[in-house]
């Protein structure tokens, strides 16, 4: 069976909220969906969990996040070659496909710029996440020098 997927207008229609609220849901982690080119897909499985998962509360609680804050940055690393950002971003990468539940919704975005010889890290979560992604941070940057 084919699963069928949702544009983020049409869940916006389906569940009458501002296409905006469910970019951001989707941003936070509350909604999961796929990237496809520049746009998002919802499965329909994705979006039963959370039609159930949020129908039940009101929509102030829906609508606020859980964490009292809620902290991003952006760290730029000086690097010497690929291989050494594909390290960088290798390690990052699983300590965030590890982290335990205490780190809530967290993400984290990456780009490698050649041309200045950096990477990029852009990360978003609570206090907690950013504390032990930094402190990652540094030992890796550490061990470059």
């Amino acid at each position: 069976m084919q699963e069928k997927y949702y544009t983020v207008e049409q869940v916006s229609e389906l569940l009458d909220i501002h296409p905006k609220t469910i970019q951001r849901y989707i941003r936070e982690g509350k909604l999961r969906a796929n990237k496809i080119g520049k746009s998002w897909r919802i499965t329909g499985h994705d979006l039963s969990l959370f039609a159930e998962n949020n129908g039940n509360r009101s929509r102030e609680e829906v609508e606020q996040p859980q964490d009292k804050a809620i902290v991003s940055s952006v760290i730029d690393i000086q690097i010497n070659d690929f291989d050494e950002s594909s390290r960088i971003v290798n390690m990052l990468t699983a300590a965030l496909n590890c982290k335990p539940q205490e780190y809530g919704r967290s993400t984290m975005h990456v780009q490698h710029l050649e041309h200045e010889n950096k990477v990029r890290i852009a990360l978003w979560g609570n206090l907690l996440f950013m504390k032990e992604m930094l402190e990652i941070i540094s030992v890796v940057t550490e061990q470059l020098n």
